[in-house]
């Protein structure tokens, strides 16, 4: 099929190597699980690389060649290149390339320098989460109900240090009291931003097909427009 959208999904990939209860989760790894549910739409064409690969998984015959870079990452955001942010940014900004930042990658470099803030967040241990559909109508929450029970997921709460999204499309309840803003959107540049919140490596959440939903919903938005 002519004009796919080329997604790149990017872990850092270094719990499932290290800890055998998260690879018994992701045995393919995070981005392997996200890639097997994106794989079936013939409209995709999706990679998948990691901070260990070289050039740390983003060459620039990978980063040039993307419409959607899909980030995760937690225990290794100081690895991360300065220099490759600053590529990551640029094509963001001048090319129009689409950013999806999933869970913990509200600490990444390129989040952070892509929306402007510090990422920090209120943060606590595992909680009961439901998540709140207040944006129907935007295309990112086509076919999600009113609201969907993640069931155990890390607790993130507010207040979150990032600017007022431009879109607000998730707000989530966590059983102890907790509220977060857990699906946001951007547009910087020519590109745009989508801030997804639910995705600890320690939780199955990335099998909850309504999270599949949003996620693939968020690529469709993501791509460039055509000139």
């Amino acid at each position: 099929m002519a004009n796919k959208i080329r997604v790149t999904v990017w872990n850092e990939y270094r719990h499932e190597k290290s800890e055998e209860s998260i690879r018994a989760i992701y045995p393919k790894g995070i981005h392997g699980c996200i890639k097997d549910f994106l794989d079936p739409h013939d409209d995709l064409e999706v990679r998948i690389v990691s901070l260990d690969d070289p050039e740390q998984g983003l060459p620039d015959e990978v980063l040039n060649n993307t419409d959607v870079l899909m980030w995760w990452g937690h225990m290794a955001h100081g690895d991360v290149d300065d220099a490759l942010v600053q590529r990551i940014k640029k094509r963001v900004y001048d090319d129009g390339m689409g950013f999806v930042a999933m869970h913990s990658a509200h600490m990444s470099k390129p989040f952070r320098e892509i929306v402007g803030t510090s990422g920090k967040l209120l943060w606590s241990d595992d909680q009961h989460e439901i998540m709140w559909n207040v944006l129907p109508s935007h295309p990112i929450t086509a076919g999600i109900p009113e609201h969907v029970d993640l069931g155990i997921e890390e607790m993130y709460g507010e207040p979150f240090m990032i600017p007022q999204p431009d879109e607000l499309l998730f707000i989530s309840w966590f059983e102890h009291g907790y509220v977060f803003r857990s699906g946001c959107t951007y547009y910087r540049g020519r590109g745009k931003v989508f801030y997804f919140q639910p995705g600890h490596e320690t939780n199955p959440t990335y099998r909850d097909k309504n999270v599949q939903t949003v996620i693939r919903n968020a690529v469709y938005w993501a791509a460039p427009n055509k000139d």
